[in-house]
């Protein structure tokens, strides 16, 4: 018997997340039965979509449920195996984050081959997020030619990546981020304008600024005053890939829509959100992609790391405070 900790949901919150909403609990893992493997994970994700499953409200993925371990990516080692696709000591990536171990059976886990990147990578830029960066950019707002593009939240998990594939691919692009650090990791990854929306009073003026021209391409993960601006300074036929909208995952009310949507018929605009789940199959290629572009040097990514389960909750907590470089991560081992 093996005894592990996980990250349960005590209660849903009201605005922003705090440590009353978790709690943490102890579990006894008999040995794996037939065909399931006992994994010990090494590292877990903390990803701005899990604050909308904290809601009981229907939606793409379910709802965390109360008293019930939470749930999200990880990466971890194979101690012990009854089925013979995988050994002790294989690394698997799974959907059973925000616990130190679990048994499941081994058709449900991915066998990892690192490829010479760290395990963790697999988590953020060459997973889930890095591949809705290549399919939003690519798929969704269909890049194409002398674009000029606009990332919100741009040095984020998934921000961070779609610069630098637009910049890999010869476009301008103008990326927002809250604070000096952040502009200046924009700046090293060769985003040609960097906005400090924290010091902006006028989010619009500041983007024309930086494409008097107006832009083709908007890559949203953050909505609010960010979509506004975007729709002002949308050149015609500009498309938008909507991710995410970060600024209103905490709104306690619906907040209002953006007063400028009507833009979208004079300019002829397109906006469309997507999941990356429905895209799963550019994985390979996405992939392909990657391998040549860190080859290069034109694409690198951060990590900010806390470290031990029992810090799961503040590394949550602090995707919606800009505590965030690149991806968030857990370090469990």
């Amino acid at each position: 018997m093996t005894t592990v900790r996980e990250i349960r949901l005590k209660s849903r919150p009201s605005g922003l997340p705090t440590a009353a909403n978790f709690e943490m609990a102890s579990v006894d893992l008999a040995a794996p039965g037939a065909g399931e493997v006992q994994v010990k994970n090494l590292w877990m994700t903390v990803d701005p979509y899990m604050r909308g499953r904290m809601n009981d409200v229907k939606s793409y993925t379910p709802p965390f449920q109360l008293g019930k371990a939470m749930d999200g990516g990880a990466i971890g080692e194979v101690t012990a195996s009854n089925d013979p696709s995988l050994k002790p000591g294989d690394l698997v990536q799974s959907g059973f984050g925000w616990r130190e171990g679990f048994n499941a059976p081994a058709a449900s886990l991915q066998k990892l081959d690192p490829k010479g990147l760290a395990p963790q990578t697999f988590l953020g830029a060459a997973g889930m997020p890095g591949l809705t960066a290549y399919v939003g950019l690519l798929k969704i707002a269909a890049l194409k030619d002398g674009d000029v593009v606009f990332v919100s939240g741009a040095a984020g998990a998934v921000g961070s990546i779609v610069v630098q594939i637009a910049k890999a691919k010869g476009h301008t692009v103008i990326g927002s981020a809250g604070g000096p650090d952040k502009i200046a990791f924009l700046k090293e990854i060769g985003v040609d304008h960097a906005i400090d929306y924290k010091a902006e009073k006028d989010l619009t003026a500041a983007l024309l600024a930086a494409a008097p021209d107006g832009i083709d391409v908007y890559f949203d993960n953050v909505g609010g005053d960010h979509l506004v601006a975007a729709l002002n300074a949308a050149r015609p036929f500009a498309r938008f890939a909507l991710c995410g909208a970060i600024s209103v995952y905490n709104a306690t009310e619906l907040p209002a829509g953006p007063p400028n949507l009507m833009l979208m018929v004079g300019k002829q605009l397109r906006m469309q959100g997507f999941i990356v789940s429905s895209s799963w199959d550019m994985m390979p290629a996405f992939l392909s992609d990657l391998a040549g572009w860190v080859k290069d040097g034109k694409v690198v990514w951060k990590e900010t790391v806390f470290e031990g389960i029992e810090k799961a909750p503040d590394a949550f907590i602090g995707l919606f405070t800009g505590e965030n470089l690149g991806k968030m991560l857990v370090k469990l081992s």
